[in-house]
């Protein structure tokens, strides 16, 4: 992949009529473009930004301090700087290499679905150039690249949510059986409890009367109190005339 082009241009009216301030700032932009070529790329900044100053439009000072931010390092400086003039660039000698410089700076910011549209433009502009074909091809290669990868992206967040809308389910369901098992675990434990009871109440014998009232049962105590009496009264009277019949026999 072929990189930034540092095609160092001057102020020039490229729109009759249009940019009559274009002639102001090229004293400012030839000094920026002999710093520039010094590699004094902090001067050249600035003195390219004093240019835009007088003229922010303009397409040489923009083009060339976005070439000076590049090489500074400053990639989303440079596509900005840029970016100030697309209204206009495409209509200057320069806009072939505007838009390659623009698809570059694009590649460095991953900016891939606009590095191919500028390497696009680029092309119809000078259709043989091989180095603008070649950052095209790379460019939208890395775009597929990007989107394939974005979609195995969401392909495994979609099936992370759903394993765990799955486990949630098999929670719930889990929970749900361990719930059932316990209640019928209670369920057991009292009909256990319930017959251990009736175990423990004392059993009737076959055949045993039911109990009686205690006014039953008082009526039977002096029911027997009285049939004693009556023996005990018949046993004294049988004594008594006992002795009587045993005194008489005495006497004779």
């Amino acid at each position: 992949m072929k990189q930034y082009r540092y095609i160092i241009l001057v102020a020039v009216t490229f729109l009759m009529g249009v940019s009559a301030m274009a002639q102001v700032d090229k004293k400012d932009v030839r000094r920026g473009n002999r710093d520039f070529r010094k590699e004094n790329f902090r001067e050249a900044e600035i003195d390219y930004r004093k240019a835009l100053v007088k003229d922010s439009m303009s397409v040489a000072a923009n083009y060339n301090l976005a070439s000076t931010l590049y090489r500074e390092g400053d990639y989303a400086q440079a596509m900005q700087t840029l970016e100030r003039v697309k209204d206009v660039a495409p209509m200057s000698p320069a806009s072939a290499d505007y838009y390659f410089n623009l698809g570059d700076a694009a590649l460095q910011q991953q900016d891939y679905q606009k590095a191919v549209e500028a390497f696009g433009e680029s092309l119809i502009r000078r259709p043989d150039d091989l180095q603008a074909k070649e950052n095209f091809i790379y460019a939208k290669k890395k775009l597929q690249d990007q989107q394939q990868n974005q979609q195995n992206q969401n392909n495994d967040q979609n099936q992370d949510n759903q394993d765990n809308q799955d486990q949630n389910d098999q929670n719930r369901n889990d929970d749900q059986n361990n719930q059932d098992q316990q209640n019928d675990q209670d369920k057991n434990d009292q009909n256990q409890d319930q017959n251990q009871d009736q175990n423990d109440q004392p059993q009737q014998s076959q055949g045993q009367q039911p109990k009686i009232s205690p006014q039953a049962a008082q009526q039977m105590l002096q029911a027997i109190q009285a049939k004693e009496k009556e023996t005990q009264d018949k046993v004294n009277k049988q004594k008594a005339e006992a002795l009587k019949s045993r005194q008489k026999e005495k006497n004779w």
